[in-house]
Formats: C-alpha cells, sequence, structure tokens
C-alpha cells in the first residue's frame, strides 16, 4: 500500500515517547519502519527496550489534539476530569502497516467547532476483543455521558451523513421509473421519520410538564 512519508513522519513526530514506543514496528511497512526508526533514532529512544520500561508509572493513556492542519492527531497528556463516566460516539481500528488515520482528527475537530469536550485516545485491543490478532490498537472519541446524542448528531450532520447521501444517490440511480416513485424517503426510512416525530413530541412535553413552552 503507498504511503504518503511526508504525512506519516509528522505524525510520528507528534506522538509522545510511549505512544510511539507502543507502535509494533513489526507491523509496519518497509517504508513506514524506516520512518518509524529515524524518528526512533532522533528523540535517543532504544526501540529494543520493552515498552512498559520506558513508559510512565502512571499507565495513563495519551490524549490526542489535532495539528494546526487539522490533518492528523497529535499527542497531549491531559486527561479531563469525566472521562470515567464518557461515552464513545466514534472508533477507528489502527491497521498495521498504515499511515494514520486523519478521520480521527477530522472527527475531534468537528466536535471542538461545535463547542462539545471531547477526548481522543489511542487504546491497546486486547486479545480476547478481536479474533484479528494483527489490530493491537483503536481510536476512541469520548464525550461526557450527557453530550453523547449531540455529540453523535454533530458527527453524522459534518462527517457521516454526506456519504451516506452519496450512497444514496447512486442507489437511485439504478431504479426503474416505477422502482424510484415506490423508494420515497418517507417510506424507505420511514422508521427514521417516525423517531424524529416520537423525540420531538417527547421534547415538546417536557417542556410543557416544566411550563417552560
Amino acid at each position: 500500500m503507498k504511503i504518503d512519508p511526508v504525512y506519516l513522519k509528522r505524525h510520528y513526530a507528534s506522538l509522545s515517547d510511549d505512544a510511539l514506543l507502543a507502535l509494533d514496528r513489526d507491523d509496519l511497512v518497509e517504508a513506514a519502519r524506516q520512518i518509524y526508526d529515524a524518528e526512533i533514532t532522533e528523540r535517543g529512544l532504544d526501540s529494543d527496550q520493552p515498552f512498559d520500561e520506558m513508559s510512565d508509572s502512571t499507565g495513563d493513556d495519551p490524549e490526542f489534539e489535532t495539528t494546526a492542519s487539522g490533518d492528523a492527531p497529535a499527542a497531549d497528556t491531559g486527561v479531563p476530569e469525566w472521562l470515567e463516566e464518557a461515552s464513545e460516539v466514534w472508533s477507528c481500528v489502527v491497521y498495521p502497516g498504515r499511515g494514520p488515520a486523519p478521520e480521527a482528527a477530522d472527527a475531534r475537530a468537528v466536535l471542538i467547532e461545535a463547542g462539545i469536550p471531547c477526548h481522543l485516545e489511542l487504546q491497546e485491543i486486547l486479545p480476547e476483543e478481536t479474533t484479528n490478532r494483527e489490530l493491537r490498537h483503536q481510536w476512541r472519541l469520548m464525550v461526557p455521558g450527557t453530550l453523547n446524542l449531540r455529540a453523535t448528531s454533530e458527527l453524522d450532520r459534518e462527517i457521516f451523513n454526506e456519504d451516506f447521501e452519496a450512497e444514496w444517490k447512486s442507489h437511485l440511480e439504478g431504479f426503474s421509473d416505477a422502482e424510484l416513485r415506490s423508494m420515497h424517503p418517507q417510506v424507505a426510512f420511514g422508521g427514521l421519520f417516525d423517531k424524529v416525530e416520537r423525540v420531538t413530541r417527547a421534547y415538546n412535553e417536557e417542556l410543557a410538564r416544566r411550563r417552560m413552552a
């Protein structure tokens, strides 16, 4: 798989020492391995030393921020107070030998723009959590539990709905005229429209109950 060496070098440079050493060098393609080795050498780190011996005793997962360009996660050490009661609103596994996942930074940027507190962490995948032994880590985007619905809505609107619209458009293009007329959104997504009506009604009823309407 072709990689962008400039992009990958910037990503490795953005990682903390712990996060860099957590990567499995053997999982990287040759080009990525050379960039990784160069970063290890530049920092004066011994890649042969076990990660546990070189990491902090705190055991905390690093937090990640977007870079100024917004295209790759950058390491941070802060841990928000609300993390223990947080909800996961987005996740993505890290595939061996591939470059960084810019969508992780994109998702976090969307929430920051919306004013929603969030925490992007790189978490180890335990062996019992997957049947694919090549998967070692995953990105997890966390928000305060009380904001999970709002955060999910923002991600849908700013990122995922565009892709869904494109897929739906392509799907409709393959229909005959008669089939197209039968696929009106009110029919195809009747359950979704019903859900919107129900949540709106419940919200208005709660406003009325509190005499806030």
